[in-house]
């Protein structure tokens, strides 16, 4: 469960926006794939499985927001902003907050994520670190 606090003037790292254009999501609807289910196949898979209609690189991407989502205290939206700045959920676990949201920003061209943000990022990381701890601990 996510205890971190969002401040007023920081990127809302909770907040959930559409990430799939409108033609993948008609695509995907019609196969009967719950965007969930992406993380279960390879970007590969994921591309054949649409006919080669949507690429492995754009499958990769899908996957990576899903799988990044999945951390608590994360939204869609940042979850697509780290995705398309290269990152993995791995990588959004472990890496240095700064290195993570400066990339994000590099990515955009400009301040997306002010220190406030990278404080907020940080703190979560910690939080997912606890939460590790104590299910290694059961």
């Amino acid at each position: 469960m996510n205890t971190v606090q969002t401040l007023p003037g920081i990127f809302p790292l909770h907040a959930d926006k559409p990430f799939l254009s409108e033609s993948e999501w008609v695509i995907f609807k019609l196969l009967c794939r719950p965007i969930e289910s992406f993380p279960e196949s390879s970007a590969e898979e994921l591309s054949t499985a649409t006919g080669k209609q949507i690429s492995p690189s754009r499958c990769e991407t899908l996957i990576h927001i899903v799988q990044i989502n999945q951390l608590s205290g994360l939204g869609t939206w940042i979850a697509r902003l780290f995705a398309e700045a290269g990152w993995s959920a791995e990588d959004i676990r472990h890496r240095d907050a700064a290195a993570l949201m400066q990339a994000v920003n590099d990515k955009a061209g400009y301040v997306i994520c002010n220190e406030a943000t990278v404080h907020a990022l940080a703190n979560l990381q910690l939080q997912w670190k606890g939460e590790l701890q104590t299910k290694d601990n059961l």
